[in-house]
């Protein structure tokens, strides 16, 4: 039998997808994939991410290709795909999870702390930006968008002095680039971060079985704790949230920060919950956020952000 996959056609979201492949064909010998690579906004659009108000917009017409059935099923990164996915949909896997940290990569090798006074950084993170500012407040950050490889070049060209990078990028690129790794402890990540979300029919139970053998229990747990709380407090590209969960030992830890647009104020949670009950343990952060002014910090993000795109 041959199965449809979608994907970009970015290097990056290929290489994930015939990972993916190659992870099914050893579970599954004698079926056959064939790739079919679909043009999604985030590709043509190239404004600064934070400045598109829409969500999904490297899934969109990736999932509507599924719905469709043109395809049989998708492959995205985690984290780009929304909590309000069509209910004709589901997310039938998640794979291991690769590192959820961030990387500086720098031309000659720096870390944070030893980069020069007023050095040009380029992320398309809102929440990078904010959490590079906290440490090094000199640092002058700016939007950069493009793939890997072409950000990394812009480094290497002496546009930037380093850009901010998730490490799951570079490794299943299998990139050799000098980097250090920032600590999830100052870059908490974005929702998802490192994971990957296979997408199929919510009724086709065939593929559905297909893909749950490369399913990996753990990154299941963590990643539905971190959508939960994402889901709850409306986090996006447009309002910066960190926040990972670990599973260990029968026990699911989620920590979350949150930033005000200066980046002088965070508000940080860790709970421990039931791992059976990971989407509980994300609601339940997500109700203490409220709590303690989560909406005020929101609210002054809306606002600033609506100003910057008037300009």
């Amino acid at each position: 039998m041959t199965f449809l996959v979608g994907t970009r056609g970015s290097k990056l979201s290929l290489a994930q997808t015939n990972w993916v492949i190659s992870e099914l064909q050893k579970q599954n010998p004698g079926s056959e994939f064939e790739i079919k690579t679909i043009t999604t906004k985030g590709d043509t659009d190239t404004r600064a991410l934070f400045t598109i108000d829409q969500k999904g917009i490297f899934e969109k017409e990736i999932d509507k290709a599924v719905a469709e059935k043109q395809i049989d099923f998708a492959v995205h990164s985690l984290k780009d795909v929304p909590s309000d996915i069509s209910k004709s949909l589901t997310i039938a896997c998640v794979p291991k999870r690769e590192s959820a940290n961030d990387v500086l990569i720098t031309k000659d090798g720096f870390n944070l702390k030893t980069i020069p006074l007023n050095a040009v950084v380029g992320t398309s993170s809102l929440r990078r930006a904010v959490q590079v500012s906290r440490i090094r407040p000199d640092v002058v950050v700016k939007p950069v968008r493009g793939n890997i490889e072409t950000r990394i070049n812009k480094v290497i060209d002496g546009k930037f002095d380093a850009i901010i990078l998730a490490e799951a990028g570079i490794s299943r690129l299998g990139l050799d680039v000098k980097h250090s790794v920032l600590s999830t402890k100052d870059f908490p990540p974005s929702p998802g971060q490192g994971a990957l979300a296979i997408v199929c029919r919510a009724d086709d139970d065939k593929t559905i079985s297909m893909l749950k053998k490369i399913e990996d229990k753990k990154s299941r747990i963590e990643i539905e704790a971190e959508r939960a709380l994402s889901d709850y407090v409306e986090s996006g590209c447009r309002f910066p949230v960190g926040a990972l969960a670990i599973a260990n030992s029968g026990m699911l830890k989620l920590t979350v920060t949150a930033y005000s647009v200066d980046g002088k104020k965070s508000i940080t949670i860790e709970k421990t919950g039931d791992i059976d009950k990971p989407r509980n343990l994300g609601q339940d952060v997500g109700e203490e956020l409220q709590k303690i002014g989560i909406a005020e910090i929101a609210s002054n993000w809306r606002e600033s952000l609506d100003e910057w795109n008037k300009k």
